[in-house]
């Protein structure tokens, strides 16, 4: 659901407070044991019955949300078998949907139908997180994320490119891979990625700390900042919402999430696929203002704009405008390339 809830443990220690692991449990300053040890085949998953709960919580959530007839699959990588919902035509350009922390593949429901009409839409279950994905080994380096993502992406289509969209976490994820892979991208879509831009300011992580305090009683006050405009047009989004979380946070094992940076000036303009950035007007992870203004100065070949009545929920809260917006940039005559590290004039 949320980049900002795997800054937990990275929160505590900024500010010089205990740890918080990402399933939200207090360790003290002494060191916490590491679950992640635990290679079981229910990983990352506490116990075997903590994922066949999970699993038909999610099926039962794809049966009500998601509006297509869509192939289900399970791909093979290093890390585990990445489970993947693949919509569209089959001769279609491919499309890979990253989604944020803290949720699944569904987040993509309210999009799904427009993307896949042109696309070959894959969206994808994040190894090592909540969801249906089976994870051999935990991923403890942002290294070998994107060493996942290169793998699964080679599995799923032998075309020469396909395009990356990524929501806040994933849309952290897609800028790290189109830095490290930009050979394989048509196109990359960044909607609200989580830092890679700007820092978050210090409200936010005042709020996180409280939250970590706070634990699930405080999710509902949290929800309703971060998805301010969901919360006053949609209520009960905001309670599913919290059911979700609250799941993920009682069955996960406790691991630390590697933590994208901020994108430096140097690696902004070096980003070579055609790039399209996304931040709702009201977004509270950094000011979306603030955001477009430094891309613009440093990355100018990046298209970069603000989605009006939308904060950190613009994938619900704008779900036509972003969809349209996204298609736009994805139908758009790629500009001749330049080469690495020009600026556009």
């Amino acid at each position: 659901m949320l980049w900002c809830l795997k800054n937990w443990g990275r929160t505590a220690a900024t500010h010089g407070l205990s740890q918080v692991d990402c399933a939200g449990r207090f360790s003290g300053n002494a060191a916490v044991s590491d679950e992640t040890m635990n290679s079981a085949e229910y990983y990352p998953y506490r116990t075997a019955a903590a994922r066949d709960l999970c699993f038909r919580y999610l099926d039962g959530l794809a049966a009500r949300l998601w509006p297509i007839v869509s192939e289900e699959r399970m791909v093979p990588t290093t890390f585990g078998a990445t489970f993947v919902r693949i919509s569209g035509p089959p001769a279609a350009p491919a499309l890979v949907l990253l989604h944020g922390a803290g949720t699944t593949s569904l987040m993509w429901s309210p999009n799904i139908k427009a993307l896949s009409r042109e696309y070959r839409a894959v969206a994808v279950d994040q190894i090592g997180e909540f969801g249906k994905s089976v994870c051999a080994k935990p991923v403890r380096s942002l290294q070998a994320l994107i060493a996942w993502l290169d793998e699964l992406i080679g599995a799923l289509e032998a075309r020469a490119r396909v395009s990356l969209v990524g929501m806040s976490y994933g849309g952290a994820l897609a800028a790290q891979y189109a830095l490290h892979s930009p050979e394989r991208l048509e196109k990359v879509v960044l909607l609200a990625p989580g830092a890679t831009v700007l820092r978050p300011p210090v409200e936010f992580w005042l709020r996180l700390i409280a939250l970590g305090i706070a634990r699930q009683r405080g999710l509902r006050a949290f929800f309703r900042w971060i998805f301010a405009d969901m919360a006053r047009t949609d209520p009960q989004w905001i309670d599913s919402t919290i059911e979700q979380l609250s799941l993920n946070m009682r069955s996960i094992q406790r691991h630390k999430t590697p933590i994208p940076p901020v994108l430096t000036d140097t690696e902004w303009r070096s980003l070579r696929p055609p790039t399209l950035f996304l931040a709702g007007e009201n977004e509270v992870i950094y000011s979306a203002e603030k955001a477009v203004r430094r891309l613009k100065r440093v990355a100018p070949q990046v298209t970069a704009e603000i989605i009006p009545g939308a904060g950190h929920d613009l994938t619900f809260a704008q779900t036509a405008m972003v969809n349209e917006r996204i298609l736009q940039f994805l139908k758009a005559e790629r500009a001749p390339s330049r080469a690495p590290g020009a600026c556009a004039g």
